[in-house]
């Protein structure tokens, strides 16, 4: 039989694994959502204590006034000049540092930078425009530090990518130096929910729903703020001049929209940007503990050394 034949069948035997592996996915998420904010909250902690430790890497606490914010750095000689600033995802209502471990021990590990993530205040106690005032004092404490802009890499994942891109936009407004790139995961990047993904993959995502999004934007902007402002839906931001950027989404999530049009958005205003798009991926992937999501990692870490030498 040619390797033609055999085709089809591998092909439906990856698409069956595909589906055991979202069925998986939605079954532990489960378990991890809850309509009680607070327990929500502790859960994501404790699964990110879990499958967030490894003996390569160490985590070193520390606080930006009342703050928290950690270091993620591998147990080796490793690169100190680039830092990585990670903003968590979480729908600005959930998530922390000890949450996005699944994230940021990889990318340290992958890359062999420092990681500094900081726990920005949550929604819906601290709606917009908090989290953003808490990504610009961690910036600043890395300016502080002796870090200049060109020596940081900004990333995040869901609304952390949003953050991340916020961020940058913000200092851009500001006329301050940017960061040398940026590295989104499943950003999340419109809330106003214009992205035909949100109707097209409604049935294929195994982590987010649109009444989950919903209730996390009545959390983040209430009535207060219009969803278009560029800072709180980066997709509507200028982009003239931004650092080099790198998108990774999965095809069956539905904020796929809005990292694609985000792209396309970049491409337009000339800015050096690359998406991949994971066949039968979900969102934020990437936590997951498999072969992909380490994958999907070395990637993240080709990206930056590309654009750091």
């Amino acid at each position: 039989m040619s390797i033609l034949d055999k085709r089809p069948g591998r092909a439906r035997q990856e698409e069956n694994l595909n589906h055991s592996l979202m069925n998986f996915i939605k079954r532990v998420h489960g378990l991890v959502e809850n309509n009680d904010i607070s327990k929500h909250r502790q859960s994501q902690n404790q699964l990110g204590a879990i499958f967030g430790n490894s003996r390569e890497i160490k985590f070193e606490e520390i606080h930006i006034e009342a703050m928290g914010a950690e270091w993620v750095s591998v147990n080796r000689a490793h690169m100190k000049k680039t830092v990585i600033l990670y903003c968590h995802g979480g729908g600005y209502s959930t998530g922390s540092r000890l949450y996005a471990r699944t994230l940021t021990s990889k990318l340290a590990s992958s890359t062999s930078m420092d990681v500094f993530c900081f726990d920005y205040r949550l929604a819906p106690e601290h709606p917009y425009p908090a989290a953003i005032e808490d990504a610009l004092r961690a910036w600043d404490y890395l300016m502080f530090l002796g870090y200049g802009a060109r020596d940081v890499i900004v990333a995040g994942d869901s609304a952390g990518g949003n953050l991340a891109l916020a961020l940058v936009l913000k200092l851009k407004n500001q006329g301050r130096l940017l960061p040398r790139g940026l590295v989104l995961m499943s950003p999340w990047t419109d809330l106003t929910l214009a992205g035909e993904s949100h109707e097209t993959k409604a049935e294929l995502d195994p982590i987010l729903s649109r009444e989950y999004i919903n209730r996390m934007i009545g959390n983040y902007v209430g009535a207060a703020f219009n969803p278009a402002d560029p800072f709180i839906s980066p997709l509507f931001g200028d982009f003239d001049g931004l650092p080099p950027v790198y998108i990774q989404t999965g095809d069956n999530e539905i904020l796929l929209s809005d990292a694609t049009e985000l792209y396309k958005k970049l491409l337009k205003a000339d800015v050096a940007a690359k998406i991949d798009i994971q066949k039968g991926m979900w969102h934020v992937y990437q936590m997951s503990p498999f072969k992909a999501a380490y994958e999907a990692m070395e990637r993240n870490a080709e990206f930056i050394y590309e654009i750091c030498r």
